[in-house]
């Protein structure tokens, strides 16, 4: 018939159809690979992350390591110790310890006793912080039950330590650093049946401390 465009032989049409495919095979086989290495990269991010943020116990790890290399064995910091539960949290917290003397730069593992004594699961958070104010910074954290939430069943009690480093470079005139916690109940509703208001803790992960929201009192 006049003006049908001819017919293109069937071996070409074939070609340029595996030339697709190649190509399309090699897109996906690229974008694979870069997924792949992409996941790799997630590691090492994550562990910075997590330096920073303090999730998984990970906070001042690095940084505590340095500072025991560096024992400032001719001075003396008095370390005291408090805790306390936010209303809504029917707990049982206190420090082992009133107090432990240390050395700038000394690795030393202080505790904390818990128990639940309501009837049913409760989750915790602790929301640490570290006075007078300029301590703070100076103040490294390697290992704590503040890092993550904590679940006690009806009744069960624990030990929680908290391992720690005070900077060689705190202030000379600072020669007692009190750390603080407060326990508070995860759960808003929970919270409120115990007599709480709900109000969550606001956690300040860059300083290595934290601080409630305005109407968390101690209980």
């Amino acid at each position: 018939m006049a003006g049908r465009a001819p017919r293109q032989p069937a071996r070409g049409r074939n070609a340029r159809v595996a030339e697709r495919n190649r190509r399309l095979t090699a897109k996906l086989a690229a974008a694979a690979l870069l997924m792949f290495g992409f996941g790799f990269a997630l590691v090492p991010l994550y562990d910075v992350f997590c330096e920073i943020t303090g999730l998984n116990g990970k906070t001042g790890r690095a940084e505590a390591e340095t500072l025991a290399a560096r024992v400032d064995a001719s001075r003396w910091v008095t370390v005291e110790f408090t805790g306390s539960t936010a209303q809504g949290l029917p707990w049982e917290f206190r420090p082992m310890q009133k107090k432990l003397r240390v050395h700038p730069g000394q690795t030393t593992v202080a505790n904390y006793y818990v128990r639940n004594t309501a009837a049913e699961p409760i989750v915790g958070r602790a929301v640490p912080s570290v006075t007078p104010g300029a301590a703070a910074a100076h103040f490294k954290k390697i290992e704590c039950f503040c890092f993550s939430e904590q679940t006690l069943r009806p009744g069960e009690a624990r030990e929680m330590p908290v391992r720690f480093v005070v900077d060689p470079e705190l202030a000379a005139g600072v020669a007692t650093v009190t750390l603080s916690y407060t326990f508070f109940n995860t759960d808003p509703a929970q919270a409120k049946r115990y007599g709480g208001d709900g109000q969550a803790p606001v956690v300040d992960h860059d300083q290595h401390r934290a601080h409630a929201g305005p109407a968390a009192a101690g209980g």
